[in-house]
């Protein structure tokens, strides 16, 4: 009998980069006990929520120079959103200023209210608007686009986007949703995947991998924006023993099928 296929559900998530003799990225440990990628290693990001709409409607709270969608701009104040949650981490900027709010600031006004937000009781819209702030969509370069398989009884909707970390803001895991936090080379973050060291899921290693290709933070920004993002939502498929995940062949990744047989 023929199972009803679940909804993907609308998600985000940032690749948060700086140079350190090459570039590293922000990365968390999920909690063992969350319910999807327990325990992986995993970029910043979540489900948009009914607060990421209201967003939208209220433009005076985010910069949208380049014109932008509604559909667009939710996934962007999602991405943001959601890398304040979890990290503490705020692309935002004061009201009228071109430059990004400082380090001891973003510091301040998470330990005021990242708890609450989390928690439920305050809104991120409040936040940005009592503090004065600025959304820095523009900040935020489209990377990918990953859909779960059909087969899947979880699926997300999933927009990932590049931007370089806002200067001194180095982040910290909250404890709940995640359990440890690193900046991490490309290149040691795949070899702890390799090892057991990590735990990678299929896109993250994909997207890593793509992002390794990169000398720097500046050329891995300017390749997103002239490269355009294919639509990725894996087949699943068997050959014999082995389990086989195929995607697109134009979406620029490292191959376009995937023995996926010791997991994902």
């Amino acid at each position: 009998m023929p199972t009803e296929t679940a909804v993907a559900r609308p998600a985000s998530t940032i690749l948060l980069l700086r140079d350190r003799g090459g570039i590293e990225v922000f990365m968390m440990v999920r909690h063992y006990q969350i319910e999807f990628a327990s325990g992986a290693l995993v970029f910043p990001g979540g489900s948009v929520d009914a607060g990421d709409q209201d967003i939208v409607g209220t433009p005076e709270l985010y910069d949208n120079r380049n014109g932008l969608d509604p559909a667009a701009l939710k996934f962007r104040i999602a991405a943001i959103r959601e890398t304040f949650e979890e990290s503490g981490i705020l692309l935002a900027r004061p009201r009228g200023s071109d430059a990004l709010v400082t380090a001891p600031r973003a510091d301040e006004i998470s330990q005021a209210h990242r708890t609450a937000l989390c928690e439920g009781k305050t809104s991120f819209a409040q936040i940005v608007a009592d503090n004065g702030l600025v959304l820095a969509l523009d900040q935020l370069e489209h990377y990918a686009h990953w859909i779960t398989p059909v087969v899947m009884p979880k699926r997300f909707d999933t927009h990932f986007f590049i931007a370089k970390a806002p200067p001194e803001q180095v982040g910290v895991h909250d404890g709940k949703e995640s359990t440890d936090s690193i900046w991490v080379s490309p290149r040691e973050a795949l070899e702890g995947g390799e090892s057991g060291r990590f735990k990678l899921p299929f896109p993250t290693t994909r997207n890593l991998i793509k992002l390794g290709k990169q000398p720097g933070v500046d050329a891995a920004l300017e390749d997103a924006r002239r490269s355009p993002v294919v639509t990725v939502m894996p087949e699943v498929s068997k050959d014999g023993d082995r389990r086989l995940l195929r995607i697109p062949a134009d979406a620029g990744y490292d191959g376009e099928l995937f023995d996926v047989s010791g997991g994902v």
